[in-house]
């Protein structure tokens, strides 16, 4: 089972992060409740005023994660959804948007909360989702790993 085995991480002194969630239009509902994972632990943890952004799609995830970064964001959350079809649009969408913003936090050393879920089917990312009912909230673990990221960053 997917989830088992994660870190309970202490995140503190957030306050002043500048934060951005940028996230993908397909599949509404797993959408909204990703960024409503995302906002609350956003909140929990004292960031102020995040900015919120949306786009196309996945694939539109780095691009804008990458002007984020350029632009002083101290972390960016990514959320999106891929779910596997009959064709190969999948596989080429999931490694395009897991290498570019890999890129962008390589080369920016920004944090990038990844919360591109790519599941088999639709069950499978409602089930991650963090909608009631859901047995993980990805969009909260995302931010959560990205702000403890950017406060270890700081710290250095």
């Amino acid at each position: 089972m997917s989830g088992e085995g994660a870190p309970r991480l202490d995140v503190a002194d957030c306050e002043g992060l500048r934060v951005a969630v940028i996230a993908a239009q397909w599949h509404e509902k797993v959408m909204d409740g990703l960024i409503d994972g995302a906002l609350r632990a956003l909140k929990e943890y004292g960031v102020a005023e995040p900015t919120v952004l949306r786009v196309p799609g996945s694939f539109e995830l780095p691009v804008v994660a990458k002007a984020l970064a350029d632009r002083g964001y101290d972390a960016v959350v990514a959320l999106g959804v891929v779910i596997r079809g009959g064709t190969p649009h999948f596989d080429y969408v999931c490694e395009a948007a897991t290498m570019g913003l890999t890129d962008v936090t390589t080369s920016t050393g920004v944090p990038i909360g990844f919360g591109l879920l790519t599941c088999d089917n639709d069950e499978q990312a409602l089930d991650r989702a963090g909608l009631p009912g859901s047995r993980e909230d990805k969009g909260h673990e995302a931010t959560t790993a990205a702000l403890a990221t950017a406060v270890l960053l700081r710290s250095l």
